[in-house]
């Protein structure tokens, strides 16, 4: 057998030397299903000279033991689409390929056995009913009808997905490769790379065990040896892999004698995945954190030589707690025979969710690795990266799956602890505002955390920990996820009553930080982003867009010196922003420098009636209205600290943003308290800043203003600035303009109870999903519940009738003229003309 390998070795090795290119426009590196999936797409899509690169054989790693599951759910609102391509995909692939799938689509039910897991599916099933697939919550009776052999007596509800099932993932891969194939496509294997270089002008050579190819791009695709790939160029992608285990068992009388197949069933209680197999039943645990297996050594070590579609040693200990759940939810478990028990590894980064995209710091390398579910994202994955790759620009926003939302601050320590944590909560319950602690604080957490951490209720935000609440006696105090109004609700009112009537102070150190210089800083700016480049000492907010006019992103602008400015984006945007200006600049040859400046600065907010009065304790500077305007900046001393101040505040009330530097967070902000005692001045966290800005009318970036949209800017009050400049997506967008807009932002009011929107709602008419809310929260001021919605053009008018559904009821809805408060400058600029001012 040893003398028939070798000579299929040399055989094979032989046919790839007639066929070896020595160029190609891309180079993927990997064979499984993501990686072949790619190759398909972007050779159906017309790319030529795609080659795909493979150090086994295809499907080796993790995609050919994977258990093959299908599902049109997703928690998220984008990675629904992902799902929905694949299965599309999927059903017709076997006709277009000649190729069999091996794919049955018998529908999945979750299980709900808490009245708290009816409320997650309640809460889903709104998320999901602006989407057009399908998805039901169903009787107990319902559920029984669909699996006849389920152990009723815990069961309250069910959430359906019809359409959902299994695919042979080996059969699915081979079917992906004749498409790669038939469209001109090459795939070659075994070929192990065994070094990358980067060339001046952006192209790659990859050096193999057959030669060197020149590739204009690469795609790291390489499963659980992408972290091997990224050590070649010096990154170090945060991934691990981890032991996952089903089962198989013998056929099962009660199986065998089924006229129709089983929906896969989900027990999120007990915690594992059970579909039929064959005649008889296979099924999967996802262990607690306490319990499951990490593969470490191979993120210090590397993969072992030769590994490929070898398996770890079952372990039917570690996984007893959930298979005695499976019997008691399936008693025919109970007599059958286990037959197989598959242990093999799957790569987990540390939010459990793929990395896919360009990477930031190295131009064009790309990657679509930490595939924690490969077989459901591989189809939609491959088309998402293609049509990214072939248009300039993603055709719709996926920014949590961006590689570069994690950065140096992401440990392997880290990456293990989360990687562990995600896996042990695998089927945990989704409440709003969710929170996770593993691996927390990171190295980053910020210049106040030890300071403030016992006071408040922290979040995470790309390694640092920003106040979402504080604590005062009486408070209930700690981490209470609900999806009701909780332990936070009353804390949140009397920090918005405090920044509304008196002052407080927020700490707003995790956003991304850059500073911008150079001769051509005032060209490239105009360049980028749809809107006037400020002045020097003022600020604006403007947003880069895609060349077909959607929002890419949204920062704070200000000069500070004559062309140098520093830009401001928010936490989960900071080495997203930073590709895209960086790939400008390249592209562009412009004559600038760009710096990270985030981890060397923190930022306070001020805000509130006596802002200034504070403030002006601490320093000589002017800080009056006619000498500080609104919107301008300055280099400034407060208490001897030095801060570049912006008057500017989300709040929508008097205030400012002081920059400063990180190791002067401490003593700056105990001197703003100290200054602040007669004034009553006290601390406020992230959801009252929420509750501010939506009574103001602002719109938020990842809700209102969302990626890769374009309503935002022709129907809000930020397209005012448009026409300034010969920015990138200009004409696209004046295109989109003449043709009109379907759906158009709205404010509104909802009648609610102890419940509040967040965002992604469905809205109702008609007893008709319309639309959705994009954020939403309780109004302190108002008393009652804000959201804002996208909702059809006529039924956009103000005083319109609607209905937004929350935990399975449709509550009243009311479009109204925003915002609800108006901003302090506008009011002050109407007090000077003798109007009376709303608040």
């Amino acid at each position: 057998s040893l003398l028939l390998g070798c000579l299929w070795m040399r055989a094979a090795y032989d046919i790839l030397k007639v066929q070896w290119k020595d160029r190609a426009d891309t180079v993927i590196i990997g064979g499984g299903c993501v990686g072949v999936s790619l190759a398909y797409h972007l050779a159906k899509a017309g790319l030529k000279d795609v080659v795909l690169l493979e150090k086994s054989e295809l499907t080796a790693g993790s995609t050919w033991h994977a258990a093959g599951l299908t599902t049109y759910f997703h928690p998220g609102i984008n990675l629904k689409k992902i799902h929905a391509y694949s299965i599309k995909l999927y059903e017709k692939l076997e006709e277009e390929t000649g190729q069999p799938v091996g794919f049955h689509q018998p529908g999945s039910i979750r299980i709900a056995s808490t009245p708290t897991r009816v409320d997650e599916f309640k809460y889903q099933m709104t998320r999901a009913g602006w989407h057009p697939t399908e998805q039901y919550l169903i009787t107990p009776e319902k559920v029984q009808e669909l699996f006849p052999l389920l152990n009723m007596d815990k069961v309250l509800a069910g959430l359906y997905n019809p359409g959902d099932g299994h695919i042979d993932p080996y059969s699915l891969t081979m079917a992906l490769a004749a498409g790669a194939r038939k469209y001109g496509a090459q795939l070659n294997y075994p070929v192990q790379v065994t070094n990358l270089n980067s060339r001046s002008d952006g192209t790659w050579e990859v050096e193999t065990s057959l030669g060197i190819i020149q590739a204009k791009r690469i795609v790291n695709t390489a499963g659980f040896w992408a972290h091997d790939i990224g050590k070649m160029i010096g990154l170090r992608h945060p991934l691990i892999p981890v032991h996952h285990q089903y089962v198989v068992t013998s056929t099962i009388p009660e199986v065998k004698a089924l006229k129709t197949e089983l929906p896969v069933i989900r027990d999120l209680e007990g915690s594992y995945y059970l579909r039929q197999e064959r005649d008889g039943l296979l099924f999967g645990p996802y262990e607690s954190e306490e319990k499951m297996k990490l593969q470490e050594s191979w993120v210090t070590n590397g993969v072992p030589p030769g590994f490929g579609k070898e398996l770890f040693e079952s372990d039917l200990d570690r996984i007893m707690e959930h298979i005695e759940a499976a019997m008691e939810m399936v008693p025919v478990l109970r007599k059958a025979d286990i037959v197989n028990t598959i242990s093999g590894p799957i790569t987990y980064s540390p939010d459990i969710l793929p990395m896919v995209g360009p990477h930031q710091g190295v131009r064009n390398y790309w990657v679509a690795i930490g595939f924690g579910y490969g077989i459901i994202h591989a189809g939609g994955m491959g088309k998402y990266l293609s049509d990214w790759i072939l248009e300039g620009e993603p055709p719709f926003d996926l920014i949590e799956v961006d590689p570069n939302r994690y950065g140096k601050w992401t440990t392997t320590e880290y990456t293990a602890a989360k990687a562990r944590e995600s896996y042990g909560f695998n089927n945990i319950v989704g409440y709003p505002k969710e929170e996770r602690f593993a691996g927390r604080p990171t190295e980053r957490a910020g210049g106040l955390y030890d300071l403030l951490k016992s006071k408040c209720s922290m979040g995470f935000h790309a390694g640092w920990e920003q106040p979402h609440w504080f604590y005062k006696p009486g408070d209930e105090t700690g981490y209470k996820p609900s999806f009701r109004r909780t332990n936070w609700f009353d804390p949140v009112g009397r920090e918005y009553k405090q920044v509304m009537e008196k002052v407080g102070v927020i700490d707003l150190s995790p956003f991304g930080k850059f500073k911008v210089k150079g001769t051509d800083s005032v060209k490239l700016l105009d360049h980028l982003f749809a809107n006037v480049v400020p002045k020097v000492g003022s600020t604006n907010i403007s947003h880069m867009l895609t060349p077909r006019g959607k929002v890419y992103a949204e920062l704070t602008v200000s000069q500070l010196y004559p062309e140098e400015f520093m830009l401001v984006t928010g936490s989960g945007s900071e080495l997203h922003d930073l590709r895209w200006i960086e790939d400008k600049i390249t592209k562009g040859g412009y004559k600038v420098e760009i710096e990270n400046m985030t981890d060397e600065m923190g930022v306070l907010g001020v805000a509130g009636p006596y802002a200034r009065q504070v403030l002006q304790k601490l320093t000589n500077e002017d800080l009056s209205d006619a000498s500080f305007k609104f919107l301008q900046c300055r280099h400034l001393k407060l208490s001897n600290i030095a801060v570049t101040a912006i008057r500017i505040s989300y709040t929508g009330e008097l205030g400012w943003e002081l920059y400063h530097r990180k190791e002067d967070s401490v003593p700056l902000y105990s001197a703003i308290m100290e200054a602040g005692q007669k004034e009553g001045i006290d601390d406020f966290g992230t959801y009252a800043l929420n509750a501010l800005r939506l009574e103001k009318g602002f719109r938020a970036w990842g809700a209102e203003v969302r990626k890769y949209n374009f309503f935002i800017i022709l129907s809000g009050s930020l397209g005012v600035f448009l026409w300034a400049a010969d920015f990138t997506g200009k004409q696209a967008l004046k295109q989109i303009k003449e043709k009109g807009l379907k759906r158009r932002l709205v404010y509104l009011t909802l009648e609610t109870d102890n419940v509040d929107p967040e965002g992604n709602e469905s809205v109702w008419h008609n007893g008709k999903v319309i639309g959705n809310t994009t954020s939403g929260c309780f109004s302190y001021g108002a008393q009652q519940s804000l959201a804002f919605a996208y909702v059809p053009m006529e039924l956009s008018k103000v005083g319109q009738k609607l209905e937004v559904e929350l935990l399975g009821k449709n509550y009243p809805a009311t479009i109204i003229q925003e915002p609800l408060v108006l901003t302090e400058p506008t009011r002050m600029r109407l007090q000077r003309k003798g109007e009376s001012p709303k608040i």
